[in-house]
């Protein structure tokens, strides 16, 4: 049995949740999502502010599914009430970021700049020119967007330059001895 699928999903009262047969509407003050559930391995029920998932069909496959579907329908509602967001982190010396429209433009210490284009459904907000905010409604997007810049310059070991997740541990290497 999946424990995490047996825990109910508590819904802010600013967030609708409508179910239909194998969909979830998902609305909040940020925006609205729609999922889709297999409606033949669970049902949903709603009561009392909690989202409620049940097996129908009780085999080893659907209770693997069953804490995945939770976990995916419980991103989608703390999405769209407050969000999802990630702080990048640019330490060396001359690495900079600023915003130019669409446009996430890197000084990363090569003999160019690095322009990354952002997607509609996240939103890049660089503070200093060192912190970089993403933040928006799907958790996957935000993670794609944050683990693609950070491949752009990836921590060295040494010195520690390079874009990292805020509180990321980075495990540094001693240098040469003579």
């Amino acid at each position: 049995m999946s424990k995490l699928g047996k825990k109910p999903i508590n819904i802010p009262k600013d967030t609708e949740v409508k179910l239909d047969s194998g969909k979830i509407s998902v609305k909040g003050p940020k925006g609205s999502k729609e999922l889709t559930i297999n409606d033949k391995i669970f049902s949903a029920t709603i009561s009392e502010n909690n989202l409620i998932f049940k097996l129908i069909k009780k085999n080893d496959e659907s209770r693997r599914m069953w804490g995945t579907t939770r976990s995916l329908v419980n991103s989608a509602i703390i999405g769209v009430s407050s969000g999802h967001e990630k702080i990048l982190i640019l330490t060396g010396v001359g690495l900079r970021a600023t915003l130019k429209g669409e446009i996430l433009n890197l000084q990363l210490g090569f003999s160019h700049d690095v322009n990354y284009p952002i997607p509609k459904q996240v939103k890049i907000i660089v503070e200093k020119s060192t912190t970089i905010k993403i933040s928006g409604i799907d958790k996957d997007t935000v993670g794609k967007v944050a683990s693609e810049i950070k491949m752009l310059k990836p921590i060295e070991p040494y010195k520690g330059k390079g874009i990292k997740l805020k509180g990321q541990y980075v495990l540094r290497k001693e240098g040469k001895k003579k």
